[in-house]
């Protein structure tokens, strides 16, 4: 196999996948990403954990393992030490929670703070999920429950307590390991994460990518709290959500049964969001009780990928 080479480049950005991956070996292929963001919550090493567990979920999106990871952090110059050593604490513990190894990173000023990882991972090259992976007849599992855009504006506006925040918070400190298990096994070879597009502008995605269209059940899609649609219909809705939704409409067709609270539920912006699996039909049976052996939060069949209709919209919403 030639070294340095483009044919090495297995995926590459053409695609806007979750992360690029390099083959170095005839089993072994790199898995690389960065992410970082500002503060969701107000606990410094909670946002620290969030956070890592953000950048590593890329890796566990691709089918593949965490191996090394650094740190990538930016703080204004009087945050207290003790602040800054608890971001990079609760960070040091999901990275060691991952099996991965903290090596390293680097710091720099700045008026509002960031924090995440950069990461590197492994893969065997026949084993890659993808979001060009998708295949008719596919099944779309999704791993984590929607809502924590709405949960985190809902907490910032004082409308919900922090007790009410919790099973936002669990979600997003989750570690997406599973998505290392079904990619070894080969039972998946397409899927992506749901992060800041929220779940529509990820799906849209991977749809034009693997060349197919989504049919989704509304009702199927599992929800953090039983407020988070209260809240939405109060008007309690992030710009970004709103912006996400504004985006989909342009690939994505709603049945008139699908209210407005649904729709932007399916675009709100998660952080730290669960995966969304294309699991072919044979395997279907074997992926739901791996996912309730690593007591994933959800293992919800949410829909199905069929054929590409010429001109018609990417996704199906009934």
């Amino acid at each position: 196999m030639p070294a340095n080479s483009d044919a090495n480049l297995l995926v590459g950005s053409a695609t806007s996948d979750d992360a690029a991956v390099y083959q170095i070996a005839e089993d072994r292929a790199l898995v690389q990403t960065v992410d970082f963001f500002t503060p969701i919550v107000d606990d410094p090493e909670l946002f620290g954990r969030i956070a890592a567990t953000n950048s590593l979920s890329d890796v566990y999106a691709m089918g593949g393992r965490p191996l090394t990871a650094m740190n990538l952090l930016a703080v204004p110059e009087e945050l207290p030490l003790d602040v800054v050593n608890a971001i990079l604490r609760g960070g040091a513990e999901q990275v060691k929670a991952a099996g991965a190894v903290l090596a390293g990173g680097h710091s720099v000023k700045n008026p509002e703070p960031l924090y995440g990882l950069s990461v590197t991972g492994l893969v065997h090259p026949q084993r890659i999920i993808s979001n060009a992976g998708g295949q008719p007849g596919d099944r779309l599992v999704l791993t984590k429950p929607l809502g924590t855009g709405i949960l985190s504006t809902a907490l910032k506006r004082e409308r919900i307590t922090e007790a009410e925040m919790a099973v936002a918070v669990e979600a997003m400190s989750r570690l997406n390991t599973p998505g290392a298990r079904v990619g070894e096994a080969g039972w998946v070879r397409g899927g992506t994460d749901v992060t800041g597009f929220g779940l529509l502008g990820h799906l849209g995605g991977l749809c034009r990518a693997s060349g197919v269209r989504a049919v989704l059940d509304s009702a199927a899609i599992p929800v953090l709290s039983a407020a988070v649609l209260d809240l939405i219909r109060e008007g309690c809705v992030p710009g970004g959500t709103k912006a996400n939704l504004r985006h989909a409409e342009g690939f994505t067709e709603f049945s008139e049964a699908v209210d407005e609270a649904h729709r932007l539920l399916l675009a709100d912006a998660q952080t730290s969001g669960g995966l969304l699996l294309c699991v072919p039909p044979q395997h279907l049976r074997a992926v739901m009780e791996m996912l309730a052996e690593e007591q994933t939060l959800c293992a919800a069949e949410i829909g199905r990928l069929e054929p590409a209709p010429p001109g018609q919209a990417n996704i199906v919403v009934s």
